[in-house]
């Protein structure tokens, strides 16, 4: 059997790639880079598929970047919301109907900096591009399967924790590496993630079910636990630690010399805010149909 990954060659899209292939399926992946066996730009239109798939991940969006005017803000609607138009679109054309589609979402859509174990209910409060894209995003795939009567399953993940990692995780392990990284006022703040490898496994039996699910580790590590994986993977021997008073003084000497040389230091008080705050998901509706997921801290190995 067929089964389309859209950005399958992307950091969370070559695990869903590499373990569907493991189960003895065809795959191929369609994304705008030369190594994806179908070199198209979901953005801008519809493509026109060779072969039937009778299952489809939508991993493929825009993430991992703060938009620094309307241009850029505008690029997450058009990738993340007309990239899951267009990919379904071309499920639509096919002659027969799938057996399942997974669209990749985010926690990014309920809009929260803290609060603990929030699940599927909480209503979307996201305002910001990423957010609001994929809000917009869901509802395009649900209604879609409502319209064509398939079933849509949908994930919404916290930090994705594998190898070679973008974003805010690359950031931390890179200050860490070479002696730039500190906790704030202890690092206690929880935060949910997750392994890239338990959400590829998992796609195996969601995908024939429907619904919309939050995906953790369960465990929610605080950046204090973390940072001393990482420190130790690299031999370091502590983790340096800030003072939240000192933390705070020193985000406004960034945010001046951000404003009068317009440099880009990513420290202002909305990133102290975060790493002082718990920032927790519930998944137990997952559990209920067999979401069983590893400890990010205790399986390092699989991304360190």
């Amino acid at each position: 059997m067929n089964i389309l990954i859209s950005g399958g060659k992307g950091f969370l899209g070559k695990y869903f790639y590499e373990y569907w292939q493991s189960k003895g399926y065809s795959v191929d992946s369609i994304g705008r880079g030369n190594k994806n066996e179908i070199v198209f730009d979901l953005s801008k239109r519809t493509p026109n598929l060779s072969k039937e798939y009778q299952y489809f991940i939508h991993c493929a969006g825009k993430a991992h970047a703060l938009p620094q005017n309307d241009k850029e803000a505008n690029e997450f609607y058009l990738v993340n919301e007309n990239g899951t138009k267009f990919f379904l679109d071309a499920i639509s054309n096919q002659k027969n109907k799938p057996v399942g589609v997974l669209i990749v979402s985010s926690v990014s859509v309920y809009g929260l900096t803290f609060g603990h174990l929030i699940n599927e209910k909480a209503l979307l409060k996201a305002k910001d591009p990423y957010g609001k894209s994929k809000i917009n995003a869901e509802k395009i795939a649900i209604d879609w399967g409502i319209l064509n009567n398939i079933k849509i399953s949908i994930v919404r993940l916290p930090l994705v924790v594998g190898k070679n990692p973008p974003g805010n995780l690359k950031a931390m392990i890179n200050a860490i590496k070479f002696g730039k990284y500190f906790n704030i006022s202890g690092g206690l703040a929880k935060k949910s993630m997750v392994l890239a490898t338990d959400v590829a496994e998992f796609s195996f039996i969601l995908i024939n079910i429907g619904g919309i699910y939050n995906l953790t580790d369960s465990i929610h590590p605080n950046f204090n636990e973390l940072s001393k994986i990482i420190a130790n993977k690299y031999g370091k021997n502590n983790v340096k630690n800030l003072p939240i008073f000192a933390a705070k003084i020193l985000s406004v000497i960034c945010n001046l010399l951000n404003n009068i040389f317009k440099f880009k230091i990513p420290f202002n008080e909305s990133v102290i805010n975060k790493m002082i705050s718990d920032l927790t998901f519930d998944d137990n509706k997952a559990r209920k149909i067999g979401w069983n997921p590893n400890s990010v801290l205790t399986n390092s190995h699989k991304w360190l």
